[in-house]
């Protein structure tokens, strides 16, 4: 009889270790994946709350074989049942059981990005958003005012709010949580530029140099031209000279410019006429960059009052109107 128990002790031991060692194979061999949009990739939502077992059959249900209670057994035994986070998930061929459990624990969500590209405007913005993959259009059709307001900037104008730039973002994330985080970031920009601007500026506000900075975005061709083109217009605020730039008549035609800036276009007078009004436009005009803001309170010293655009990106300075007429005939009417 001792025998017999004996025996039997050693049967249910090595059964053990065989069930041992079959979960642990178990764990580290990838699963398969049947996805329903014919991509390689199963896409999994957990939503708030979801207690493991729910999150166990959402795996099965998503595209991922594998026995739910299995899955479930897994997750209890790890002791991190409690710990799966919510959220937007990628299952990807060759994922295990064990990074499974590892991804859902730590929150490792799918991210996709959108681009807001320097020298935008808020249209181009939108339309961006609009197009982002997964992004929840919650901006589409309210008025720009409307938008501000959900930012918690009711009555701010938002052209040149937004700072450029590459935003990751989960699935089913919200277009106003991106612009949020893209306004914030702007406003930290521009402080710390605002916090570097020369002694002798003539730009009273922060807001004036936000929008020197978008029409310096606006005038660059050449990066490297940013600082000189910020001297230039320096010298001209500071001098009374009219700023006499095209990209601000531009922004005030709005949808009824055609591609082609006539000379009637410069004559009529709008607030971003910069060639019949003085100082700088109401608003900015674009989504300037760092080194855009840096060259509006931190601009090249220089003479020049005058640029006119090379052809190849870069601008040729000139220090007075002959100098510059000269210019123009060189690079634009090539005489």
């Amino acid at each position: 009889m001792r025998r017999f128990f004996m025996s039997l002790l050693v049967l249910v031991f090595l059964g053990g270790l065989l069930a041992f060692g079959a979960v642990g194979w178990w764990l580290y061999q990838p699963l398969s994946l049947q996805p329903k949009t014919g991509s390689t990739v199963v896409d999994l939502e957990i939503e708030p709350g979801t207690p493991a077992q729910r999150v166990a059959d959402t795996v099965a249900a998503s595209g991922v074989v594998v026995e739910p209670i299995l899955l479930h057994a897994w997750f209890r035994l790890s002791g991190q049942a409690r710990q799966i986070k919510a959220g937007s998930y990628e299952i990807t061929p060759g994922t295990t059981p064990r990074s499974l459990l590892n991804m859902l624990v730590r929150g490792e969500e799918s991210l996709k990005s959108v681009v807001i590209v320097e020298g935008w405007n808020f249209r181009q913005v939108r339309a961006a958003l609009q197009k982002a993959e997964a992004l929840k259009p919650d901006s589409v059709g309210m008025t720009p005012d409307a938008v501000m307001t959900q930012l918690g900037k009711p009555g701010v104008h938002p052209e040149g709010r937004f700072f450029p730039d590459t935003y990751t973002y989960a699935k089913g994330s919200s277009d106003l949580a991106v612009l949020k985080r893209a306004a914030r970031a702007m406003d930290r920009r521009l402080e710390a530029a605002w916090a570097l601007r020369d002694a002798d500026t003539p730009l009273k506000t922060p807001e004036q140099a936000l929008i020197l900075a978008s029409i310096i975005e606006k005038e660059t061709g050449k990066p490297a031209d940013r600082p000189e083109i910020g001297g230039v217009f320096t010298n001209r605020l500071r001098t009374g000279m009219l700023l006499q730039t095209d990209p601000t008549v531009i922004y005030g035609l709005g949808e009824q410019f055609d591609g082609n800036l006539r000379r009637r276009d410069l004559q009529a007078d709008t607030p971003y006429n910069t060639y019949t009004r003085g100082g700088l436009p109401p608003t900015p005009i674009a989504m300037p960059g760092k080194a855009s803001l840096l060259a509006a309170v931190k601009p090249a010293q220089t003479k020049a009052l005058y640029f006119v655009a090379r052809g190849d990106g870069s601008s040729q300075f000139s220090p007075s109107l002959d100098e510059h007429n000269r210019a123009v005939n060189k690079y634009q009417r090539n005489q």
